[in-house]
């Protein structure tokens, strides 16, 4: 289904439930217009979080399409009065608790559940495959500079201030430019089949673009990358200083910015706080691609950069609609994935059901009793397990229990 035909949809539904909501009585008999709304509020409330995220901005799109005035006003409250808001614009979920401490035995638990999407087709983002011309940081004077810093700052969790992810991306960022500004364009990246190493540098360049553009310009809906002038070099030469200009703009607007600001987010948390770990784990992950592209190896990963890049992919999954989807007919219900840190000891325990699963993080000498399959390595190489930048079959991974269900996860949550 086109963009085109859904935001049609949905707004002629927007329309409809508005106007039934503020019908005089002599037009709709009260307890007709009651039985209606709850009605159509108890179907909308078993849509997963992505498709309940979507259609909410879609709603406020086509409130947004309307003159100022009382319409435009009962429009804008219609995705609270549905209960479509509720949980979209507050506070993360309890599973992005900080990870500085990932070897105690806090525990913590997301609860998600997910249901056949209103789109069902894969929608474009930052995350998605490339399209021709666009592939898929007080700290103000840090920014991004032409070189390398001699040190990496001291790695990130959720419980830093954000000018500190924001110095941990800029790192991560100079470290990228200066493996691609002496490397051949051309050079094919393995773990990004049919990407080279240009068009991995303007699929990250195009992602800290974009960022800058939600978070400054305070977005409520989507905003897709093929509507944003991303202008990147005509020659592929000049896409690492393109890339280091465009991390320095959005590192910029995020130091200057409020972390609870609302602000959409393809995620579970609409907040500008939000964006510093969105283009952490960008970098993390990319900085791998690039590094196994050219040498073969992926660097370490400092392991709470790390879990908090992993803790950061399982709470957004459930709003990634072409994640969602597969996931709620997986049909493993019950089953257990664990997912086991060796470097820190700590264990992230899934549980598929209910179409969707729920997770939580657990200290070393917890996690679940006898689950259904069980994968051990390092924090950074559970990540680009998780991503995909590592076949299950590595010997790094060892594995317990039936491997399928691993198979079957990492097909379902592939990006």
């Amino acid at each position: 289904m086109s963009d085109a035909l859904l935001s049609a949809l949905a707004e002629s539904l927007a329309e409809l439930v508005t106007a039934v909501g503020t019908s005089d009585d002599e037009v709709l008999d009260p307890g007709t217009a009651v039985r209606w709304l709850e009605g159509t509020a108890a179907t909308l409330d078993g849509l997963g979080p992505a498709d309940r995220r979507a259609l909410d901005g879609l709603f406020r799109a086509t409130a947004l399409r309307r003159p100022a005035g009382p319409r435009r006003e009962a429009l804008l409250r219609l995705p609270e009065r549905l209960g479509l808001a509720e949980g979209l614009r507050q506070a993360p979920p309890a599973a992005t608790v900080p990870t500085g401490a990932v070897s105690t035995a806090t525990v913590t638990t997301a609860t998600v559940t997910t249901a056949p999407p209103l789109v069902a087709r894969r929608v474009p983002s930052p995350t998605a495959s490339p399209s021709p011309t666009v592939p898929r940081a007080p700290h103000a004077a840090v920014g991004i500079s032409s070189s390398p810093s001699p040190a990496p700052p001291a790695a990130a969790s959720p419980a830093d201030d954000p000018a500190d992810v924001c110095d941990a991306v800029a790192e991560r960022v100079l470290r990228f430019a200066a493996l691609v500004r002496e490397a051949d364009p051309a050079t094919p990246v393995p773990t990004c089949p049919g990407w080279t190493l240009a068009d991995l540098t303007r699929h990250l360049g195009a992602v800290h673009r974009w960022a800058d553009h939600l978070v400054r310009t305070r977005a409520t809906v989507r905003v897709h990358l093929k509507d944003l002038p991303l202008d990147p070099p005509s020659h592929p030469a000049a896409y690492a200083d393109w890339l280091t200009e465009g991390a320095d703009t959005v590192l910029t607007t995020l130091r200057a910015t409020a972390p609870d600001l609302p602000v959409w987010s393809p995620g579970a948390d609409p907040h500008a706080r939000y964006y510093p770990r969105r283009l952490l784990s960008e970098a993390v992950v990319h900085l791998a691609d690039a590094e196994l592209a050219l040498g073969g190896a992926a660097g370490a990963i400092d392991p709470r950069t790390a879990a908090d890049a992993i803790d950061h992919f399982l709470t957004d999954a459930p709003y990634i609609p072409w994640i969602a989807e597969p996931l709620a007919h997986l049909g493993r219900d019950g089953a257990v994935l664990r997912l086991a840190a060796r470097d820190t000891g700590t264990v992230r325990t899934l549980v598929l059901g209910g179409g969707g699963f729920t997770w939580s993080r657990e200290g070393r000498g917890s996690g679940a009793v006898g689950p259904t399959a069980s994968v051990e390595a390092d924090t950074g190489e559970l990540l680009l397990l998780l991503h995909r930048r590592y076949a299950a079959d590595d010997p790094r991974f060892t594995h317990t229990g039936d491997r399928e269900l691993l198979d079957d996860w990492l097909a379902a949550t592939a990006l």
